[in-house]
């Protein structure tokens, strides 16, 4: 017999019944009825019961163990009666009488329980990490990531990709996010990067000559965490392709993401292959008030600007009149509301930092409040009537800079969705929002500077470069969103030497800044590269949207906390005197701090 056991935790069945078996695990639960122990044993598989009888060797050594020991158990399998059986468990119509049991490692108290699902304190998670993992929601989690990746793998080799591994010590990157930083030893006061993303490579292994490339990419960014991004590292699925147009992109990579979500969807619709519907940036910000729309919520957002043109409402009235707009968001079926319903709405808006959110009551066909008071029955009407609005239906308005104002009404449009219980939660529904546009105006900083990627090829190329005003050029950039999470972004790549000068040129660079930051790939592109484009789809969203957890901390293996900091393995920590003279280094405290360790004070010889 082997030495732990013959077969795993979730295999034996009735066939088995009558069998001599060893079984290995944790003790997961334990239950004492009367003298006879029921023990819950457990493993990476699942759950066997084995039953200890009354006043056996193997009762008398389970008994005293804390939960979450390591033992081996032999016994014999045995069939539960009907009544014991428990059909929502794979080994549910046997049991395991314990005959002899080893105890391979014993526990001490549990800092947090394993067994069952209670929330508990996010430190004590992930400072006892190995511990939370053992728990049935996070281990199944983890193990769908491992079967998400693989299916996804699976699905880019069959769309004639093939996976290259690209540089993790790179150069840093003037461009994106903050980098983690790597000081070289042989190299005195310089430094490597760790990349934020393998973009330049990526490029350069199509100038290289391979036409279709992937791999399962880490990525580096020195940024706060958020619910949707673990601070520190992430992984993408980042692909590349040679020789192709947006359509190409967009036909190669909606098979794999349908696919894939298909697969493990659990029964919930997904957008099909081939139907995500694809929506100009500019129009996404108007109907929905956000580059990353959720199309489960049916509420759309209207421009009304033109309704409140020499209106009654003077406040709307002069926000229009000064060039600025009005957003309206349906609030449809909320006639049994009352107004607190409505003035929750208004403080919601207050507490996220606007000025506020207007409203119009409706019921039965009588208006409320008082921007229809003011504004007129006869106009008011004429507004339901051009939002397709009925006699029972309220509708939000956010006015302002037509900025603030699309934030507001995509922010409102979501919460009144939540709040009226709109949004279905059986479906994925894929977009792909285009036609980003390739500059902006920072306010701040007085000048045109690159919106979203600066190595996209503009729509049009050079000649829209030479003459359209900025503002008005449009970029082959495009995000892919499901239910209202980013999954990535990506673009048809500018590929020639002469428009990337001009595209930096506009937004305030030299040809000598751009030769010096990004001298890898313009180097390269004077040796003549292909048209190519793609994207990087992220996995840790990827995942937290299938297994319908709201935050990425619940799909990674080993996260950090939201300081950055990874609480089991005490990172980032201080280093010793000796290994900062090995790397040339002296590390200057904040100002107001006091170093407490001598490492952090040795200059280097």
């Amino acid at each position: 017999m082997h030495a732990y056991r013959t077969h795993n935790c979730g295999q034996l069945r009735e066939s088995d019944v009558g069998a001599s078996v060893r079984l290995s695990g944790w003790v997961h639960r334990k239950r004492d009825h009367g003298g006879v122990l029921f023990v819950d044993l457990r493993d990476h598989y699942g759950l066997t019961q084995v039953v200890c009888r009354a006043n056996s060797e193997a009762l008398k050594v389970l008994e005293h163990l804390r939960a979450e020991s390591v033992v081996t158990i032999d016994g014999e399998v045995v069939a539960r009666g009907p009544e014991a059986t428990n059909p929502n468990l794979a080994t549910g119509a046997i049991e395991v009488v314990a005959e002899a049991v080893a105890i391979q490692s014993e526990a001490q108290e549990l800092p947090l329980p394993v067994a069952g699902e209670a929330d508990y304190p996010e430190d004590i998670r992930l400072r006892y990490r190995y511990l939370d993992l053992r728990r049935d929601r996070l281990h199944a989690n983890i193990m769908l990531r491992s079967r998400v990746i693989s299916s996804i793998r699976r699905r880019m080799i069959e769309q004639g990709f093939t996976e290259f591994q690209t540089p993790i010590l790179t150069a840093s990157s003037p461009e994106g996010a903050r980098d983690y930083l790597v000081p070289s030893r042989v190299h005195p006061g310089k430094f490597y990067a760790l990349p934020q993303a393998p973009q330049m490579f990526k490029q350069l292994i199509m100038v290289a000559g391979f036409d279709r490339y992937f791999q399962i990419a880490p990525c580096f960014r020195d940024e706060d965490a958020r619910a949707d991004r673990s601070p520190g590292e992430f992984y993408q699925l980042d692909f590349e392709m040679s020789y192709v147009t947006q359509d190409d992109v967009f036909a190669a990579i909606e098979p794999v993401l349908a696919g894939v979500f298909e697969e493990f969807a659990n029964g919930k619709s997904v957008t099909p292959a081939g139907e995500f519907p694809r929506i100009p940036f500019r129009e996404a910000m108007l109907k929905y008030g956000s580059d990353k729309p959720d199309l489960r919520n049916p509420i759309l957002i209207s421009d009304v600007s033109d309704h409140f043109r020499g209106s009654g409402f003077g406040l709307f009235a002069r926000i229009v009149e000064g060039g600025d707009v009005v957003r309206a968001i349906p609030a449809p079926g909320t006639a049994e509301k009352s107004r607190k319903f409505f003035d929750d709405m208004n403080d919601w808006a207050r507490s996220e930092g606007h000025a506020g959110l207007g409203y119009i009551t409706r019921k039965g066909g009588e208006l409320g409040g008082p921007i229809a008071r003011n504004h007129g029955e006869e106009a008011t009407l004429k507004l339901y009537e051009a939002l397709g609005l009925g006699p029972d239906d309220g509708i939000f308005f956010a006015a302002g800079k037509e900025a603030q104002a699309a934030k507001l009404a995509g922010a409102a449009r979501t919460r009144v969705g939540e709040e009226l219980g709109l949004i279905p939660d059986d479906a994925f529904k894929f977009c792909w929002i285009v036609d980003f546009p390739m500059y902006e105006y920072d306010e701040e900083t007085k000048k045109v500077d690159f919106s979203h990627n600066p190595f996209s090829m503009p729509q049009g190329g050079l000649e829209a470069l030479a003459t359209k005003d900025p503002l008005d050029i449009l970029a082959f950039q495009y995000d892919i969103v499901c239910n209202g999470v980013e999954l990535s972004s990506g673009a048809i790549r500018n590929h020639r030497p002469d428009i990337m000068y001009k595209a930096f040129a506009i937004a305030g660079y030299s040809q000598a800044d751009v030769d010096t930051n990004f001298a890898g790939m313009i180097n390269a592109f004077k040796y003549g590269a292909p048209p190519h484009g793609g994207s990087a789809p992220g996995i840790d969203r990827i995942v937290m949207l299938l297994a319908g957890e709201p935050n990425i901390r619940e799909v990674v293996l080993f996260p950090m906390n939201q300081k950055a900091e990874d609480l089991m393995m005490n990172a980032p920590g201080a280093v010793t005197a000796k290994q900062l003279r090995e790397l040339s280094i002296r590390v200057v405290e904040p100002a107001g701090t006091a170093a407490k360790d001598p490492a952090k004070v040795v200059a280097p010889e």
